[in-house]
């Protein structure tokens, strides 16, 4: 998991875990679902500057998994 420091909390990035979980390579992702290599490995990395939701939306239905799973915003407590 890579975490992202933002202005009130911070991302986390997990396709990483994912795919090492479901035993499932980057270009075997890249492959199945039609995805960019670059666009894959900046959600991997954190270094994206846009969700695009259609990639998203095929990752997900791709890892049987949702948003949250590849994904996730945590605030910080003030």
């Amino acid at each position: 998991m890579v975490k992202l420091k933002v202005e009130n909390g911070e991302y986390l990035f997990k396709l990483e875990d994912i795919l090492k979980d479901k035993k499932i390579s980057i270009n075997k992702l890249m492959r199945d679902t039609n995805t960019d290599f670059k666009v894959l490995k900046r959600m991997m990395t954190g270094e994206l500057v846009r969700f695009d939701i259609f990639v998203i939306a095929r990752l997900c239905d791709y890892l049987n998994c949702t948003i949250m799973d590849i994904i996730e915003y945590v605030q910080i407590e003030k």
